[in-house]
């Protein structure tokens, strides 16, 4: 059995634990209603702690099951807990499944062989379709497979008698149907949210640089702002190339994208994993730099801009542009992601305003949160 992709894991055991939320309420009242006939079905020699008293506590053990589901239905799914509730629903299936094949098992040799078929049926029935129930947690439903078929299966097969070796080869032939359903629902869903996960990517991702884009840096704010007045403090920084478009009219289009690739490759050289590169469109872009990221102390525009004088060869021809930042902190320049954006904008504006006045030098910046190089 593979393993779950890493970059789909997460999602994988949140839509597994809510599919089991629902499903396994179908196998409570299906276990809870083969309970009375099992019970007046078992074997009159058996001790009555077996024959009443295993279906007994299969019944307590559904009605809480059902309780439990219910309650927890209500509440919020998040991955530990999901992880919590398919770790538990995979061992207390498997401790049941050994529970009820021992009474299976049990009943068969305390009972004449013409009521062997009856044992046989509930047993293989209650496998089934558990591990139809339990099919998004793969380890589980094969595992009750196993527990609830095999015994039953290797009685019917050493037995002897025709119809019951018949039968049991019935029975082994639906397990494996079954479990090759199983493993295939699983690749289906694993295959899903891969697609997904990709989708989200692209959606997310500047076609040309490989960048984020605004769309993916309007959600990272939206996450950060979403905790409200307790969100640590971020940064955002914006920047616009100076010269950037003599140099698309003069060499042409195709020209001026491997600029900006190239400019977006040493702008994440800069940034690394300490923070979010976005591409906003034309030869516009943006960092966003988290709470706690080491670069949070580090004076990011200069760095970036100095990464940015260095010319950048083109197709063997050397090209200089210039940048321009505007700079942005939560929560002391905009209380939402509208004005942070104000903000920096400002700042950046008020930047290429001064790369103007000096004839496009390099200029110390004139408002604390604007550089132009």
């Amino acid at each position: 059995m593979p393993p779950i992709p890493e970059a789909i894991r997460d999602e994988f055991t949140l839509l597994r634990a809510r599919r089991m939320e629902t499903q396994t309420n179908v196998m409570y009242v299906m276990l809870l209603a083969t309970t009375p006939t099992a019970a007046w079905a078992g074997a009159a020699d058996l001790h009555w702690a077996i024959k009443y008293g295993m279906p007994a506590l299969l019944a307590v053990l559904c009605v809480l099951g059902l309780i439990e589901n219910a309650v927890s239905r209500r509440r919020h799914l998040s991955l530990r807990r999901a992880q919590l509730l398919v770790g538990k629903a995979a061992s207390v299936s498997g401790w049941v499944a050994v529970m009820c094949s021992t009474w299976a098992v049990l009943n068969w040799f305390a009972s004449p062989p013409e009521a062997h078929a009856a044992f046989a049926m509930i047993i293989a029935m209650g496998a089934l379709a558990t591990a139809y129930c339990l099919s998004a947690i793969r380890f589980a439903a094969i595992l009750n497979l196993v527990i609830g078929v095999v015994p039953m299966s290797a009685l019917m097969l050493l037995s002897g008698r025709p119809p019951e070796i018949a039968a049991a080869t019935s029975l082994v032939l639906a397990t494996l149907i079954l479990v090759r359903f199983i493993l295939q629902g699983h690749a289906m869903l694993v295959d899903l949210l891969q697609l997904q996960h990709q989708t989200r990517d692209l959606a997310n991702t500047d076609p040309l640089t490989g960048l984020a884009n605004r769309r993916a840096l309007d959600a990272r704010i939206a996450g950060l702002l979403g905790k409200g007045g307790e969100a640590p403090p971020f940064t955002l920084v914006l920047l616009d190339l100076d010269g950037f478009k003599p140099v698309n009219d003069r060499h042409g289009h195709a020209f001026g994208d491997r600029l900006l690739c190239s400019v977006a490759e040493r702008l994440r050289d800069v940034v690394g994993e300490g923070g979010l590169v976005v591409r906003q469109g034309g030869d516009e872009f943006a960092v966003l730099i988290p709470p706690h990221s080491p670069l949070r102390d580090t004076p990011l525009a200069e760095r970036l801009l100095i990464a940015l004088v260095r010319p950048h060869v083109i197709e063997g021809v050397p090209i200089q542009v210039g940048a321009s930042a505007g700079t942005a902190q939560w929560p002391t320049d905009g209380a939402d992601a509208d004005a942070l954006f104000d903000h920096a904008d400002r700042a950046l504006y008020e930047a290429k305003a001064e790369t103007r006045s000096k004839g496009g030098a390099a200029v110390l910046p004139a408002h604390k949160n604007s550089l132009s190089a």
